[in-house]
């Protein structure tokens, strides 16, 4: 969350509260993104991120549960502190939801599905709805983008410029699908009249990571309700705040009450009562691997609800011996270090071509070192901080396993600063399959580059993982693209870009990496149950 759609997202935009960047910046971050220019941006630096950091412009209204329409505490009176990442310093608390917050959602969800009018109305009356909601987003588009980087981080650039547009974007996709979800008349081996219909699942539970709340939501949100199903939402505890003020957002569209539900809470146990809800029809989550192997034993042995997970990779990005090295370092660095490495189909394990090797990585120090570090609220700062304290010391744990194992530390290694969680961009070099690097999810801004010899080595190489959630290859050879494309086994494939996410293209992965696909028509079958009707025909006039 992106190549061509970005870029053109950002030469279409101005709508920042903050001065935008000149022209020439933005035709040079679309050459970027591209792999269509070399050498740019020598002037970066990281000197942003030990300034003071600036005032968010916008204030925090939602911080409860939404349940049946209404904002309301949770049933416990709990709370739990929301951090700024910038600062360690509190946001605002937000209402802790429990084991009775989820079954009060799941029950308000139940019965606007069985009873409400959501599933009732017409398939062409719910696009109009999610339709006006995607006004919304564009009408509150700064001020959403500002919770988002104030919750999690990311640049304001890219929430504002980048994030919150594909958000109405992919809203509008699913509006789209309302009304085109069609069912089948079938020919039979007799007289028969057959339809095959599909209709909507049930009560949905959803659970969303930290990483891109707001993209997330509408990869999950998005099919459901337009399929004419109702939601329980549970929001990542470290990013609560722009779930629910979209959703107000959504509600002033025409949503009905209980036809989506937000509950802030901690996995273990509001995410662990969702997953395991006897009630909920459909469960839908993306995250860690591991947490995805405990929701689906919980979904298991409940009522064996369906599920559709999006789950952890540890991509390759495989640079060719044909490469213009220039472009190939800019995109290998935007596919590691994009939304501070917080990407789970991050390039992570960068495997370039012995004989430009040592070019490679030469350029690919340089340009880490002419990364903007720095306050995400600030202009031209491509990097902010890291999640929260634990991601920040997991990074930071990995990096020191990359040193004991032997990999070169060629750039960063070390925190910025003494305030937040902002780490150097780091890159390794001399880097071999075994180690922890290149073999285990960082989830931050470590480049692994690792060296290969010839096309079958780093098939076999690149394949050799539990993950296969992505890859990019960076290639002039056609033969070269078309040989990687098929022997690679990820849900996705890049060539000579990377990140591309179209409201229409599929998105899952291969292997521990995930079931099912999120986006694209792919992602309307894990929301839809599909009946088949037969009636006998008495002397019909065709079979």
């Amino acid at each position: 969350m992106a190549a061509r759609w970005i870029a053109s997202s950002l030469l279409s935009r101005s709508r920042s509260r903050f001065s935008p960047r000149s022209p020439d910046y933005f035709v040079g971050l679309k050459d970027r993104f591209d792999g269509s220019v070399s050498g740019i941006l020598p002037r970066f630096s990281t000197a942003a991120a030990v300034e003071e950091p600036i005032a968010p412009p916008v204030q925090v209204n939602y911080n409860q549960l939404l349940i049946n329409g209404k904002f309301v505490d949770s049933a416990s009176g709990k709370t739990f502190p929301t951090m700024d990442p910038r600062t360690g310093e509190v946001i605002a608390h937000v209402a802790e939801g429990g084991i009775e917050d989820i079954n009060r959602a799941v029950s308000a969800a139940r019965q606007a599905f069985d009873e409400g009018p959501w599933p009732k109305l017409t398939a062409y009356e719910r696009s109009r709805i999610i339709y006006r909601f995607a006004d919304l987003i564009e009408k509150h588009n700064d001020e959403i983008a500002a919770l988002e980087t104030w919750d999690n981080g990311k640049p304001f650039e890219q929430a504002a410029q980048i994030e919150i547009p594909m958000l109405a974007r992919l809203m509008r996709y699913y509006a789209g699908w309302a009304d085109k979800i069609h069912g089948l008349i079938v020919p039979a081996d007799g007289p028969h009249h057959v339809q095959v219909l599909y209709e909507p699942i049930g009560v949905c539970g959803q659970i969303i990571p930290w990483n891109f709340p707001l993209l997330m939501y509408a990869w999950k949100v998005g099919p459901a309700l337009a399929c004419g199903n109702t939601v329980v939402l549970k929001t990542a505890e470290q990013t609560p705040l722009s779930a629910l003020f979209v959703s107000k957002l959504l509600h002033e569209a025409g949503l009905p009450d209980g036809a989506l539900n937000v509950v802030s809470g901690f996995g273990p146990i509001a995410g662990a009562a969702l997953a395991s809800h006897m009630d909920v029809d459909k469960l839908a989550f993306t995250g860690s691997t591991n947490t995805g192997k405990v929701v689906l034993e919980l979904a298991a042995r409940s009522n064996l609800k369906p599920v559709t997970l999006e789950l952890g990779g540890k991509s390759p990005m495989i640079i060719m011996d044909d490469a213009d090295v220039d472009k190939a370092v800019e995109l290998a660095h935007f596919a590691l270090f994009f939304n501070q490495g917080q990407c789970c189909c991050a390039g992570s394990r960068t495997f370039v071509h012995e004989r430009v090797y040592d070019e490679f990585v030469a350029k690919a120090k340089a340009r880490a070192l002419n990364r903007v570090v720095g306050d995400p609220f600030r202009n031209g700062v491509e990097q902010g901080p890291q999640i929260d304290e634990d991601q920040f010391n997991k990074i930071l744990h990995y990096i020191k396993c990359g040193v004991d194992d032997g990999a070169t530390l060629e750039a960063g290694g070390d925190r910025l600063g003494t305030k937040g969680y902002y780490i150097r961009p780091t890159v390794f070099s001399n880097v071999e399959d075994g180690m922890r690097i290149a073999s285990e999810e960082i989830f931050g801004p470590v480049q692994s580059i690792l060296k290969f010899k010839d096309l079958d080595e780093v098939i076999r190489r690149a394949n050799n993982s539990c993950y296969g959630l992505a890859a990019g290859v960076f290639t002039n050879n056609l033969d070269t693209a078309n040989t990687l494309t098929r022997a690679l086994k990820a849900g996705s494939i890049w060539i000579n870009c990377f990140d591309v996410f179209d409201a229409a293209i599929p998105f899952g992965g291969y292997k521990m990496s995930g079931h099912g696909r999120e986006k694209g028509i792919e992602s309307l079958k894990g929301y839809l149950q599909v009946k088949s009707v037969v009636t006998p025909l008495k002397n019909p006039a065709w079979l």
